[in-house]
């Protein structure tokens, strides 16, 4: 094998955990596809000649890439509808795959993602990097361009914030969270909100995402009542409900007249559902990868 050889080989065996890095740390897959490809222009311009430990450069490689694209995002003030639901991970109803078992790492739905979102960019990257993926605080620090102790508070104060936020633990049976949604649904085509009422828990929380094209889409709903309100829409008879499992939870993709139209995801905890997150921004879902379904 020639050097070139080498190093795509090691590259393509560490891709699954750059992306997963990258998926984190962004919350959007087409940003982390950028963001690994990026990684790899750096990497086959600079070649690996003296690199100890590959894993661990690429990793602080695809991390600087993300750091910069968090700044830049930051700077831009790219949410001006004040919700934003990250990029969801569908899988078949029959398993996740183990590209996207990499993907999922630690976390837990939509839900961590959205707690993620608020963090700071070095907040997020050194919580992202030390807490999900193991990677030490003397290594983070030289990354965000902070001392290990002062990487290690960002971490810290990341981690509290995460805490402070009270992700729901979602009942690890997917086929009693399933039982939940169905029964979501089939209580919205009959219109009977009490129904509603009786599936959702009574803090649940319902946060949409229309994007730009759909802003009367996008909100954020509290409260079984309010939230059981919303959900008479699938009364109508073109929409179709394709079960999947989002993040590895519960949940459907919503397709309307034939076309996928929303991906919601359910967070189902002591046979209710807590939180439900809808991404139904037509350019992000034209952008998602549904050929599994098929």
């Amino acid at each position: 094998m020639t050097e070139t050889d080498v190093l795509v080989a090691d590259f393509e065996q560490n891709r699954p955990r750059l992306r997963a890095v990258a998926y984190q740390m962004l919350g959007s897959l087409a940003e982390a596809d950028d963001a690994v490809q990026e990684t790899w222009l750096r990497v086959s311009r600079a070649g690996a000649s003296g690199v100890e430990n590959f894993g661990a450069w690429v990793t602080t490689i695809v991390s600087r890439v993300c750091l910069n694209v968090l700044r830049a995002r930051r700077s831009r003030r790219e949410d001006p509808m004040g919700v934003h639901v990250p990029d969801p991970i569908i899988s078949r109803v029959d398993g996740i795959t183990p590209e996207d078992e990499a993907l999922l790492a630690d976390s837990v739905g939509l839900a961590m993602q959205v707690v993620l979102d608020t963090l700071s960019p070095a907040e997020r990257l050194a919580f992202v990097l030390h807490d999900m993926f193991s990677v030490s605080f003397d290594e983070i620090g030289p990354i965000v361009g902070r001392s290990t102790a002062t990487t290690r508070q960002l971490a810290s104060r990341a981690r509290r914030r995460v805490q402070s936020a009270e992700i729901p633990v979602p009942d690890p049976d997917t086929a009693r969270q399933r039982e939940a949604v169905n029964a979501f649904f089939a209580a919205a085509r009959q219109g009977d909100l009490e129904a509603l009422v009786a599936v959702l828990a009574p803090d649940v929380v319902l946060r949409g995402d229309g994007g730009r094209a759909r802003a009367e889409g996008t909100a954020v709903v509290r409260g079984a009542r309010a939230v059981g309100s919303q959900a008479i829409l699938f009364k109508q008879p073109d929409v179709v409900l394709r079960p999947v499992l989002v993040n590895g939870l519960a949940g459907v993709v919503v397709n309307v007249s034939g076309a996928p139209f929303a991906v919601m995801g359910f967070t189902v905890a002591d046979g209710a559902i807590v939180q439900i997150h809808i991404l139904a921004d037509p350019d992000r879902i034209s952008r998602l990868d549904l050929t599994m379904l098929d």
